[in-house]
């Protein structure tokens, strides 16, 4: 037997909307019961108070009817209410694990962008839409064909012959729209790729030029889009024009056959009328079912995305958590091969670095120095060996518990909408005393007061309020924050002039004295004042690891 998977947040969530999708069932069930309303008081009208002439018996019809379609607009004002509270809920429910396992895909090489949350605004959309009323109107076309049977077999041989054909037509639609929507859609989401990428290089492809070539290729890949919409628009147009004709045609035709009943003698006028309502709203669902086809077939496509992403990223068990760690860094044996890669970017890396010591990691670009920032910081998971955090591997820490611990100044700083006090607090309501805690020891708390509004001030999309120096010094200040006992810095003075390394050398100093462990990547020999260990890398693997005054006086 396989072993048992959990079950993704996507089958939890439908799991759980069950009662509500109960609910909306029972409403369904009481509201097409009370679409008879009108057809029997047609039937009552022409067949007893016409021949009686009782104007009481037609006032007591009237109240009762009138109260009766009360009801009905009151049952289907809560079913729509139930409907937008159910995809309310949804999205809700949703959204979050959406969004890791979103992250998660940006962390495995796979960055899907801003598409798992339209797919989940999709279906929320859908759920809460004119759309889904006639898939739960649609069973109850079968009650309708049988009242009309009642009413004379031949008016329900005909309604059912009408319902058939409409429902092989709403195959027929799917049969005919699936294919090119489905093509047109993953277009689509290459175009919005495409588009993100350009708007998020907007310096860059302004700078150089790049705007004609970048327009070409989105162009390309949008017109496919627009094709293949166009093509399943029109064979959409056909279908539904081909349903109302059917649907307006069998209508004609039970009139036609219900006048030649009555003339015969085997139906009254009341029945003929009836059971022309009657047939109108049992094809009705199935007519606005291919109307509303490409809406249902965009759900179900943006259902199967977020069903594949979220079995991608299933709820692991709930990690144990640690006590406090002293900063003891253990990597053995490391090796990591990006997925689908069988060239490994690191190669058996293995050191240990003491509790509150300074490692430097050097080497020339591409030699793995990166990589190796992200697997001690936990970011990707080794494809064989350990990296550990006092003794304890760093996936098994609870993420939200280790970030408490840990620091991390990646190479791209990239900060996040809001002010500089809400990036460096890491967009928590911190105390206004540990914000600038952490900048003064980072060693940019006068900077930051030379902003125009000080901690105040809005990085603005990206930072991009702010320069690449002032951005690295927020970076570093947001990595200081909390007193982690691990920071690991990823060149952390790229950005910055000399002022600003010297700076640099004396917050690493002042994290040093807390005994902080702190891993440096960096090129300049500079840097080197507070280092313990250095590890050198070349082409993923460690050369030499030891301490750094054994290698400056090999050099």
């Amino acid at each position: 037997m396989g072993e048992h998977q959990q079950p993704t947040a996507l089958d939890g969530a439908l799991s759980e909307v069950r009662l509500g999708l109960a609910v909306v069932a029972g409403l369904s069930l009481f509201l097409n019961l009370l679409v008879l309303v009108s057809p029997l008081y047609m039937f009552q009208v022409f067949d007893r108070v016409l021949t009686s002439g009782h104007v009481e018996t037609l006032v007591a019809l009237t109240v009762a009817a009138g109260f009766a379609l009360l009801v009905f607009g009151l049952l289907e004002t809560i079913r729509h209410q139930t409907l937008l509270r159910i995809s309310t809920w949804f999205d809700r429910r949703l959204s979050e694990p959406v969004l890791a396992a979103s992250l998660g895909e940006a962390l495995l090489g796979r960055p899907i962008g801003a598409q798992p949350l339209r797919d989940l605004a999709q279906l929320r959309a859908f759920i809460s839409s004119e759309s889904v009323l006639p898939i739960l109107d649609a069973p109850w076309t079968v009650v309708f064909v049988a009242v009309i049977w009642l009413l004379h077999p031949w008016l329900g041989v005909l309604a059912l012959f009408g319902a058939v054909l409409l429902f092989a037509l709403a195959l027929g639609n799917e049969m005919v729209m699936r294919a090119p929507l489905g093509v047109a859609n993953e277009h689509w989401m290459a175009a919005q790729r495409r588009g993100e990428t350009a708007l998020r290089n907007a310096e860059v492809v302004h700078a150089m030029g790049m705007l004609p070539a970048l327009l070409q290729r989105w162009h390309a890949e949008n017109d496919r889009a627009l094709d293949g919409h166009a093509r399943a628009g029109d064979r959409g147009a056909v279908m539904v024009g081909a349903a109302k004709f059917l649907r307006l045609f069998i209508q004609v035709a039970i009139l036609g056959l219900g006048a030649y009943l009555v003339v015969r003698g085997e139906l009254t006028g009341g029945g003929m009328i009836a059971g022309s309502i009657l047939l109108s709203r049992a094809l009705a669902p199935v007519e606005q079912a291919i109307g509303a086809w490409k809406g249902l077939v965009a759900a179900r496509a943006s259902h199967q995305r977020l069903g594949a992403l979220l079995s991608r990223h299933r709820p692991g068990a709930p990690a144990l958590r640690l006590p406090e760690p002293e900063g003891r860094v253990s990597v053995e044996r490391l090796v990591f091969a990006p997925p689908g890669s069988a060239r490994p970017i690191l190669k058996q890396v293995t050191f240990e670095l003491p509790a509150g010591e300074v490692l430097a990691v050097i080497g020339p670009s591409g030699s793995g120095k990166s990589t190796l920032c992200r697997m001690i910081t936990g970011i990707w998971a080794p494809s064989s060996g350990h990296v550990r955090l006092d003794g304890a591997e760093v996936h098994s820490w609870e993420r939200g518990d280790l970030g408490n611990h840990l620091g991390y100044l990646p190479q791209g700083v990239e900060l996040f909408p809001g002010t500089v006090r809400d990036n460096i607090a890491r967009m928590t309501d911190a105390p206004d005393e540990a914000v600038i805690e952490a900048a003064r020891l980072a060693g940019c708390h006068e900077l930051i007061l030379r902003l125009p509004g000080g901690y105040g001030t809005d990085v603005g999309p990206h930072g991009a309020a702010l320069s690449g120096g002032q951005r690295q010094w927020v970076g570093f200040a947001r990595a200081v924050f909390g007193n982690p006992r691990l920071v690991v810095l990823d060149e952390p003075n790229a950005s910055m002039d000399g002022a600003g390394e010297d700076a640099l050398i004396e917050a690493i100093g002042r994290l040093k004295a807390r005994g902080t462990t702190v891993v440096l990547v960096g090129h300049r020999p500079s840097l080197l004042v507070h280092v313990d260990k250095l590890l050198v890398m070349h082409d993923g693997a460690g050369v030499l690891f030891g301490a750094s005054d054994v290698y400056k006086r090999q050099r």
